[in-house]
């Protein structure tokens, strides 16, 4: 188990590994551990969705049986960023640490080797979501989970080396900086204004010049002031902090959104890395919640000492025309999914 260390005085978290240098991925041959029929290189399947006669099945593998013909699985990563190994240590300010604990899975989100997320089926994608729906309802029912945490790196600007389609889910033991930030600015909106502050950002940009797209259930659109490129959130316009507990219609819309924005993005951006990340409520009882929503960072630029040493970020594109940019492809994606020329 590596360290979770917190700086000396400001609130940022570094997991540190115990061994020296640096981690390389274990599989060192041709061959895509994430594949169907190498399934015996990853950990068992916690989770293997099986589309039979019609019906979604949720298997797992056992020391007898290897699921197969899955869309979906889900396994504990080989190489993970915590992990619920017994080794306890702590250390005493000014240079805390603590056991990097939590659970670190991976969820393979298709079959197909080389099928980006971009082009994945709203079906396909309707069934990742339901799979996350029940990994989320399991890991807050294990001890010492107190924030999931769901994102997806996808090229190698955004972190990864792995082709295949897959997102991670890793968990803590203490709600990380930046849902906690955007917690207590939303509990202190609510106490001024009376009202969640996400619902009165959707009313600004609904119809707004930043609006990139517009369903029953979601709305996607480029924030204010973005941090990074061509920047997007998606929101339920309903006002709901618990994902796991949105209907199978809120799924179905949401995979179409989805499928809909990152197709869009996809082509107007010319397959450009990116991350995808879940901003979720902690689904255990506590005060800290706020209006679920997805992020999506493209990753186009370098970041300068002015981004890095003092948090001040520069834009390229301002979020208006770069709302009007994707807003263009993603409706041009959407009409292409829903059989509208």
């Amino acid at each position: 188990m590596g360290d979770l260390r917190k700086d000396y005085v400001l609130d940022k978290f570094v997991i540190v590994p115990m061994g020296i240098g640096d981690q390389h991925n274990k599989f060192a041959d041709d061959k895509c551990p994430y594949c169907p029929g190498n399934e015996a290189m990853t950990e068992p399947a916690l989770l293997a969705l099986v589309a039979k006669d019609g019906m979604l099945q949720r298997l797992s593998d056992s020391e007898e049986n290897i699921i197969e013909d899955w869309c979906v699985r889900v396994f504990q990563s080989s190489n993970p960023a915590v992990t619920t190994a017994s080794s306890i240590s702590y250390t005493d300010k000014p240079l805390y640490s603590e056991p990097a604990y939590g659970y670190h899975q991976v969820v393979v989100a298709s079959p197909e080797h080389n099928q980006r997320l971009s082009k994945i089926s709203v079906d396909q994608w309707a069934n990742i979501l339901l799979v996350i729906q029940d990994r989320l309802r399991w890991l807050y029912a294990q001890k010492s989970v107190t924030y999931v945490s769901i994102y997806v790196n996808s090229g190698q600007i955004a972190g990864t080396s792995m082709i295949h389609p897959h997102l991670n889910i890793v968990t803590f033991s203490a709600i990380p900086p930046t849902i906690e930030l955007e917690a207590e600015a939303s509990h202190r909106y609510m106490n001024e204004n009376g009202n969640c502050s996400a619902c009165s950002i959707i009313s600004v940009e609904y119809s707004g010049p930043r609006q990139i797209l517009d369903t029953d259930s979601f709305l996607a659109f480029s924030p204010w002031a973005p941090t990074y490129s061509y920047e997007f959130w998606i929101y339920p316009k309903r006002h709901t902090t618990a994902f796991s507990k949105i209907t199978q219609k809120e799924i179905s819309d949401l995979a179409l959104i989805l499928r809909a924005t990152l197709g869009g993005m996809s082509k107007a951006l010319k397959d450009a890395s990116f991350n995808l990340v879940f901003h979720l409520s902690p689904e255990k009882k506590n005060s800290r919640q706020i209006h679920w929503h997805i992020e999506i960072y493209p990753q186009l630029n370098t970041w300068s000492g002015l981004e890095r040493g003092f948090g001040v970020y520069v834009n390229i594109i301002r979020p208006e025309k770069s709302a009007e940019i994707l807003g263009s492809a993603c409706r041009k994606e959407l009409a292409e999914l829903v059989g509208i020329t």
